[in-house]
């Protein structure tokens, strides 16, 4: 799907990709519902090799980080949205990824909405905004606690949306509120608190952009949520002087790890980005990182023409 008549509505919304309000839209047709792959199906091997010449031709401690498995990458074309494109490097190593995990926790929260056990009262939707926007701490615990950590672990490992799944190494995990306090339950594989692989990240927001996870009347909400982060650092800083580009995107940092995820658009296409790296100067080679892949992925846009 990549109408461009649909970018003309884009002025009048906030953009959770322009493609939502093409599901929107699509929605309210009488047709049959689109099929999607599975990321882990859709490796793209020009992509790929294209990510590999990329990351291979930056810095030299970027490929040692990615042979050490100290850097996990994933980039997901969701320009057609039935048609995603997928390039990796170590995307099912699954590291402490901090707040990052904090995507967990808004997907459950709707999850849970739309069972009817949780109202999406102005009260949740301003602690969802904090923990995304502004990374609050105490605002995850409280909408943890709402949801219910147990329950979150069910829904992260349902063979629905299988985001954390023993056969793909694991991935999206939130064991412990994000306060003061023992663990309730770190990862089975790993013993993370907070973990994440590059991989489950980008599916989790591919399952919500396809309506998945959550319905189409969630989409707005939680597109509401993560855009306008409030944290200039990483991807969004490395966007900042990009023309016509939107980051909506959830990062976590803590010591020497460092994160960052979510969906860029352009006027043209739109991708899925997620990073985790276990380096001192994670954080501003994340900067880098991005610029790269935002290049890389223009690049191959204008090839594909």
């Amino acid at each position: 799907m990549n109408g461009g008549w649909i970018r003309m509505f884009a002025t009048t919304l906030p953009r959770w990709p322009v493609l939502l309000l093409g599901l929107c839209l699509a929605g309210c047709a009488e047709a049959e519902q689109p099929r999607y792959p599975d990321l882990w199906d859709s490796t793209d091997l020009e992509l790929q090799t294209a990510l590999e010449q990329m990351l291979a031709g930056m810095r030299p401690d970027f490929m040692k980080a990615v042979k050490s498995q100290k850097l996990a990458v994933a980039v997901v074309d969701v320009t057609r949205l039935q048609e995603p494109r997928v390039a990796s490097v170590n995307g099912d190593l699954m590291l402490y990824a901090a707040s990052l995990p904090k995507i967990a926790i808004v997907l459950g929260a709707f999850v849970e909405a739309e069972r009817g056990d949780l109202e999406l009262n102005s009260e949740v939707m301003e602690e969802l905004n904090q923990m995304i926007r502004k990374s609050s701490n105490k605002a995850a615990t409280s909408v943890l606690n709402r949801v219910g950590i147990e329950d979150l672990a069910a829904i992260l490992q349902s063979p629905q949306l299988r985001l954390y799944d023993s056969e793909h190494n694991g991935g999206l995990w939130v064991g412990r509120p994000y306060s003061k306090g023992p663990a309730w339950k770190r990862d089975p594989l790993h013993s993370l608190s907070h973990g994440a692989s590059a991989m489950q990240a980008a599916r989790l927001y591919y399952l919500i952009i396809t309506e998945q996870a959550v319905t189409a009347e969630h989409h707005h909400m939680i597109g509401e949520i993560f855009s306008n982060p409030a944290i200039q650092h990483k991807f969004v800083k490395g966007m900042r002087d990009k023309p016509g580009a939107e980051v909506f995107r959830k990062s976590g940092t803590w010591r020497q790890f460092h994160s960052d995820s979510g969906i860029v658009t352009r006027p043209d296409m739109e991708y899925i980005v997620v990073a985790l790296a276990d380096h001192e100067g994670g954080g501003e080679g994340l900067v880098e990182l991005i610029v790269a892949i935002d290049n890389l992925m223009v690049k191959q846009h204008t090839l594909s023409e």
